[in-house]
């Protein structure tokens, strides 16, 4: 038996699961609006990181409990958090135990080879029937994958057993000597007129061996509602009558010649060709990216051959500024072009209060041509700057910030960054 791999069994109860293509996330019912907010995220298709970020917004001291899976490519990441919530993870070679009520924060394991997964959350239902689904948001108390035996109920019935399989009912023939067919052309005997009580006998046995059928009298009854014959948009020969009295040529323009002229373009807009080189990732929605460095109408400096600052991360390690630098929990860089890979810094977050790509770092240009700027990148806590003889400020997403040898850049979750000079 074989079944999609996004084919989850679950038992109802009083939690709420949203079953995504990529992630699986479980909360209790006192989280039911933000499982209304959050089930456009996972339904769309967010990674495990990505809803991570988004669940853990408002904090984690006002979330009691939940459990996130990451199903999607690479290795199964499990997080379970809560009184009452456990999960077994098996492989062909372990089965590991998840008990969210022995910590105050969560529990979280990644493995690799998964072959079976089942999360528990307790309550009412526990020990109910199975059902199946393959995505949506459903009330549970229990979810396994691969799938339980679910009942015909669930919408996906399992394969029943041979000897379950009601047999086909069979509408007896009459014997062959039953009815003697008379020969083409002979004379029929008369018959005598056949009772009225024998009438009726025939009829009823007529109406409990007959099967429905379409009578070929029903089209010919009612012609009124019967559908145009299928419109043909491609045909062999010729252009193809549109049904507004139009007609459509395989050679014409894909637009409708009665559509209006697209707008003109709007004064100043800078034409898709051109790249100003200060796309960044993470960054989504309305543009928040930092204006173009440097006095309009006057050249840019000239470009960074040599680093302008180095990073020394709080975690030891250093970094230096001679190119764009991304730093964050799991930094990704997908606006940038192959000449231009940024360097990529993972820092630690134990507790997931730093963002994927939460900062980045780069040469300076134009007026801050010959030292380094930091630009938040919209993060979902904040970036704190300190810097030598300043107070302390909270940078602003998109905004570059020019940075002072000296100067304290703090992520939070403790990873601080201090700016020295190359």
């Amino acid at each position: 038996m074989s079944r999609s791999v996004s084919t989850w069994s679950y038992r109802p109860g009083e939690w709420v699961a949203i079953f995504g293509a990529a992630t699986t996330l479980l909360l209790p019912d006192s989280e039911k609006q933000r499982a209304a907010q959050l089930w456009e995220l996972v339904d769309g298709g967010a990674g495990f990181d990505a809803t991570l970020d988004q669940l853990l917004a408002p904090g984690l001291s006002v979330l009691p409990a939940f459990v996130l899976i990451g199903t999607d490519e690479g290795p199964t990441k499990v997080i379970v958090r809560g009184a009452g919530v456990r999960a077994t993870l098996t492989t062909d070679a372990e089965s590991v135990e998840l008990d969210g009520s022995t910590v105050t924060t969560w529990v979280e394991r990644t493995l690799e080879g998964v072959t079976s997964l089942s999360v528990s959350v307790g309550g009412a239902g526990a020990d109910g029937p199975d059902y199946l689904i393959d995505g949506g948001l459903v009330r549970v108390a229990r979810v396994d994958h691969p799938p339980h035996a679910a009942p015909a109920a669930s919408g996906a019935p399992e394969e029943a057993p041979a000897a379950a399989v009601a047999a086909p009912v069979v509408v007896p023939a009459p014997e062959d000597d039953a009815v003697e067919e008379p020969e083409v052309g002979a004379d029929l005997p008369e018959v005598d007129a056949v009772p009225d009580a024998a009438i009726a006998a025939d009829d009823a046995a007529t109406e409990l061996f007959s099967i429905d059928e379409p009578s070929p009298l029903d089209d010919e009854a009612d012609t009124s509602s019967v559908s145009p014959p299928a419109f043909d948009p491609m045909p062999e020969d010729g252009p193809t009558p549109d049904p507004s009295g139009m007609v459509w040529a395989p050679d014409a323009p894909s637009a409708s010649p009665m559509a209006p002229p697209p707008p003109p373009p709007f004064p100043g807009a800078v034409p898709a060709a051109d790249h100003d080189g200060m796309t960044r990732a993470g960054v989504t929605g309305d543009d928040v990216g930092p204006t173009p460095p440097g006095i309009p109408g006057q050249p840019q400096a000239p470009s960074v051959t040599r680093p302008v600052a180095t990073l020394v991360i709080s975690n030891g390690e250093s970094v230096e500024v001679d190119r764009v630098v991304l730093i964050g929990r799991a930094p990704e860089a997908r606006r940038f072009t192959a000449t231009e890979q940024p360097r990529l810094v993972t820092v630690p977050s134990p507790l997931h209060e730093i963002s994927s790509t939460h900062v980045e770092v780069r040469p300076g240009s134009g007026v801050d041509h010959g030292s380094a700027v930091v630009t938040d990148m919209g993060s979902t806590n904040g970036t704190v700057l300190v810097q030598p003889g300043l107070e302390p400020e909270e940078l602003q997403p998109g905004i570059a910030v020019q940075l002072i040898p000296g100067a304290i850049i703090n992520l939070g979750d403790g990873v601080t960054i201090q700016v020295m000079n190359p």
